[in-house]
């Protein structure tokens, strides 16, 4: 009789499926436990991307009311004040010497030029020699006159005779008049010989050269009188009101680029009519002795006409976006908001603003023509050194 065996190969193959199934559940709930933990350790990252970044740091101002000055603006040329023509009074005669040059200051009656003397000295000496004889033929007539009248009652001469004589006597002291002209005339001629300045001033062209034979009324020199220069600055119409005589007005000068030159003028004269062309009228500004201006510059300036209340920015607050200026306000939560603006004069490191800015707003200053309308932004005081943009200070730790 044979033993009967029990059946071992199906009792292990239910353990085995068993013991699978227990490792898999047991690996199930280990899984569902990492990804919880993994969900609870990427919530605070996501709450802090969530969160808005600061784009840049920067500083704030207020706009701040001031009283700054009304300037009326204008262009124009710098001139002489008067320009006197010095000419030659003679003619037919060579220019000896010449005594000055452009840019020389020189006095009233001063000798700019000299012509060679010679003809007309000859000229001169033989008028005097005919004025000589004809005082002699007017002492002898004189005499024979005399003695006319003085036999005029004895009959021996007639009345016709003495009526002669008196004649002769009155004709030869017209010819010594006549001969006085001459020497009178030729003696200025001698005098002409030397060109003098009719005024004081400044020489600001020489035409006359040595050897030359200059026509009567040849100009030789031009003269600026008493070294005078005037702006002649072009206005508009309608600013014409608001300009005076004895108003000042600042002028810049042509100059190197952040060196430009200024003077200080006053203003003498305005034009009585206006270019019905332009539109414009020119107001004479008198400008001082000794100044860095020259006459044929041209140069740019404005007029003070008053004061007016203004509310201004600092400059730097000022962003300029297709072609218009704005400003970035700040609003609660640190955003800023662009605000189109229009502005207006300048003072110092402000700037005037006309419309577009409440009065009581804040706006960037430090860092403004790097932001976007919308950005947020870290607030610091002046005091506090600038920082980078969070986006290039986010970039740089990532690189390391």
């Amino acid at each position: 009789m044979k033993a009967t065996m029990p059946y071992q190969p199906r009792s292990a193959a239910l353990a085995l499926t068993l013991t699978l199934l227990a490792a898999g559940a047991l690996l199930t709930a280990c899984g569902g436990g990492d990804k919880a933990a993994g969900a609870k350790a990427s919530a605070p990252q996501a709450a802090a991307s969530a969160a808005p970044r600061a784009a840049l740091t920067v500083t704030t101002a207020r706009p701040s009311k001031r009283t700054l000055a009304q300037e009326v603006g204008a262009n124009g040329n710098v001139a002489a004040w008067q320009e006197a023509s010095v000419g030659a009074d003679v003619q037919a005669l060579r220019i000896a010497d010449i005594k000055v040059n452009v840019g020389d200051a020189v006095k009233k009656g001063q000798v700019l030029a000299t012509f060679d003397p010679a003809p007309v000295q000859q000229d001169e000496a033989q008028a005097r020699a005919s004025l000589a004889e004809a005082e002699a033929a007017a002492a002898d007539a004189a005499g024979n006159a005399a003695r006319a009248r003085a036999v005029a009652n004895s009959g021996a001469l007639s009345q016709q005779q003495i009526a002669q004589y008196e004649t002769a006597e009155k004709t030869a002291q017209a010819r010594v008049a006549a001969a006085r002209a001459v020497v009178a005339a030729q003696r200025l001629r001698v005098s002409h010989t030397e060109v003098r300045a009719p005024d004081a001033g400044v020489i600001s062209a020489r035409n006359a050269t040595v050897g030359q034979v200059p026509g009567n009324g040849t100009e030789l020199f031009r003269l600026v009188r008493r070294g005078r220069l005037e702006w002649r600055a072009e206005v508009m119409a309608e600013d014409l009101p608001r300009i005076q005589p004895g108003q000042h007005a600042s002028i810049e000068l042509p100059g190197p680029p952040g060196a430009t030159p200024r003077v200080e003028g006053t203003v003498r004269q305005i034009a009585p009519t206006v270019d019905p062309k332009t539109r414009y009228a020119i107001v004479y500004v008198d400008l001082p002795a000794g100044s860095l201006a020259r006459a044929g510059m041209f140069a740019s300036g404005h007029f003070a006409v008053g004061e007016s209340p203004a509310l201004t920015v600092p400059q730097d607050a000022i962003v300029m976006r297709d072609g218009y200026a704005h400003v970035m306000l700040l609003e609660p939560g640190d955003m800023v908001r662009m605000t189109r603006v229009r502005t207006g004069r300048l003072a110092g490191d402000s700037i005037e603003v006309l419309d577009g800015l409440p009065p009581d707003a804040t706006v960037a200053v430090r860092g403004a023509a790097f932001l976007n309308d919308g950005d947020h932004v870290r607030v610091v005081s002046d005091s506090e050194p600038k920082t980078a943009p969070a986006g290039a200070a986010s970039a740089a730790a990532a690189s390391k």
